[in-house]
């Protein structure tokens, strides 16, 4: 059952590739343009979709098998990983849009006076650039990659990190994705899951994950949450 009642937080910390921006687009060319310059075969958009949400190394091991637990040969994932990534690089927010609402809701977020983090598994060379051509990454109060970090979701690290960084008691502070990786790393550092129905969620539905709340939009969180005096 969820909770009606509106959450007092200070903290709020929001996932990106999903739950922000439809990245897939853009991950998908460049996956894709690896694999040709591979000699091997392209795979189509909804494939690649499902590839993503660990981070870069383990997606290029996906695109490489075109299966989730595959395992490239070695020798060939060394040669593929910098190929993919000079083609990212370059073309990070070329085809990828921001969600509808996720660009106002973090700026009514931030202008309402919450800690706003994003936390993405996604490397630093890519999120800062693609938060950059969105628009946002000025609203961010810190921004932790999946390599800013020892370890990346679903690990708490990332997220009891920013608690600790901002002195906010876990109580106090909601995560927000778009899959059963995000519902985890919040459920591993004992924080409350906000999910939004669309994004990477390899067909789950997120309404019966059993997160605390489901939003259509990060726009709705002005109506789920209420700012907590420190």
């Amino acid at each position: 059952m969820v909770d009606t009642h509106k959450l007092a937080v200070r903290l709020v910390m929001i996932d990106l590739d999903g739950t922000i921006a439809h990245s897939a687009p853009d991950i998908a060319a460049s996956a894709n343009r690896m694999l040709e310059a591979l000699g091997l075969e392209p795979h189509p958009l909804e494939l690649v979709e499902s590839f993503i949400g660990n981070g870069v190394p383990k997606l290029i091991e996906r695109a490489l098998t075109g299966d989730r637990d595959g395992v490239p040969d070695p020798e060939l994932f060394e040669k593929a990983r910098p190929i993919f990534e000079r083609y990212y690089a370059e073309h990070v927010c070329e085809l990828t849009k921001p969600y509808p609402g996720a660009v106002e809701g973090i700026a009514a977020l931030k202008d309402a006076g919450y800690r706003v983090v994003c936390i993405t598994n996604k490397a630093e060379a890519f999120t800062v650039p693609l938060l950059r051509a969105l628009g946002v990454a000025e609203r961010f109060d810190l921004i932790l990659s999946g390599d800013s970090l020892p370890k990346k979701k679903p690990d708490p690290m990332p997220l009891l990190h920013a608690c600790e960084r901002f002195q906010v008691e876990l109580d106090d502070a909601v995560f927000v994705g778009d899959s059963i990786h995000d519902l985890h790393a919040a459920r591993n550092a004992g924080v409350r899951a906000i999910l939004v129905p669309y994004g990477y969620n390899h067909g789950l539905d997120v309404r019966t994950a059993g997160a605390h709340a489901v939003v259509d939009s990060l726009l709705g969180l002005r109506d789920l949450l209420t700012l907590k005096s420190a």
